[in-house]
């Protein structure tokens, strides 16, 4: 694994469990659906090893609730879907997020800019 891969994977790592409760927020899904949604994007793919481990953590926590649904194509698949806890987790996030992602920016730019006012 690379230097940049690494640095991608800890990224990702600490916004995994937010980008989830965010595709939550549109409605329930199921877990290889999220999957599939994740690994969409580059920087996010997820396996199923990585995202059924986080829903659990998820559940625990009481960011997200489960059913059972029947499924037109086979087995029953388990929905999961966000709570109140969760939608007020994923608030929280994106407001420091926000702080986050501005700061870090700003840093960035002022030093391409070659700032002395940081």
């Amino acid at each position: 694994m690379t230097e940049d891969d690494q640095l991608i994977s800890q990224m990702r790592r600490g916004a995994l469990q937010y980008c989830v409760l965010a595709l939550l927020r549109r409605g329930p899904r199921y877990g290889l659906e999220l999957v599939k949604v994740l690994s969409q994007t580059t920087s996010l793919t997820a396996s199923e090893g990585t995202v059924y481990p986080l829903l659990s953590r998820l559940r625990l926590l009481g960011h997200v609730r489960t059913e059972w649904r029947d499924s037109p194509q086979g087995a029953a698949r388990r929905y999961y879907a966000l709570t109140d806890e969760g939608a007020r987790a994923l608030d929280s996030f994106e407001i420091a997020w926000a702080g986050f992602r501005d700061s870090v920016e700003g840093i960035l730019e002022g030093s391409r800019s070659n700032d002395s006012n940081l």
